[in-house]
């Protein structure tokens, strides 16, 4: 694989942090599931494309908005008001990283047991949509 150590353990963290966000949210929106979700995420995010990276990341102009309504969710929720943090943290999410959902249904649809469901004439247009996908008309 063409990752380092160091961002091997990232994508761990961000995968635990994922996990736990997921788990946060299952578990009625527990405080400490979700910080510890946010954490992990940071950490793995950090180690995964390094810490210039990550400040050039969040600091954009056009991402602005979006790291104002992350990092103030994540304020929210160490601060035990979670599910208004998590829903601003959610906003917060999809303007930072909404970009990426073509790329991550792409991967998907090239899976060999998820893939078909996701091409089938029935889910994949509503699957186009959500993620941003263009599709010709023709």
């Amino acid at each position: 694989m063409w990752l380092t150590d160091i961002q091997k353990i990232g994508v761990g963290l961000t995968a635990a942090g994922c996990f736990f966000l997921l788990l946060g949210v299952i578990t009625l929106f527990d405080t400490a599931l979700l910080a510890f979700g946010n954490i992990l995420f940071l950490a793995g995010l950090v180690l995964v494309i390094g810490h210039q990276r990550t400040l050039y990341f969040f600091a954009r102009r056009q991402k602005i908005r979006g790291t104002i309504c992350f990092l103030l969710g994540i304020v929210l929720i160490l601060c035990r008001r979670p599910i208004t943090g998590f829903i601003i943290e959610f906003c917060g999410m999809m303007a930072l990283f909404g970009d990426f959902f073509s790329v991550i249904v792409s991967f998907l649809r090239s899976l060999p047991f998820i893939g078909p469901v996701l091409s089938s004439p029935y889910i994949a247009p509503t699957i186009d949509r959500l993620a941003g996908i263009r599709v010709l008309p023709i």
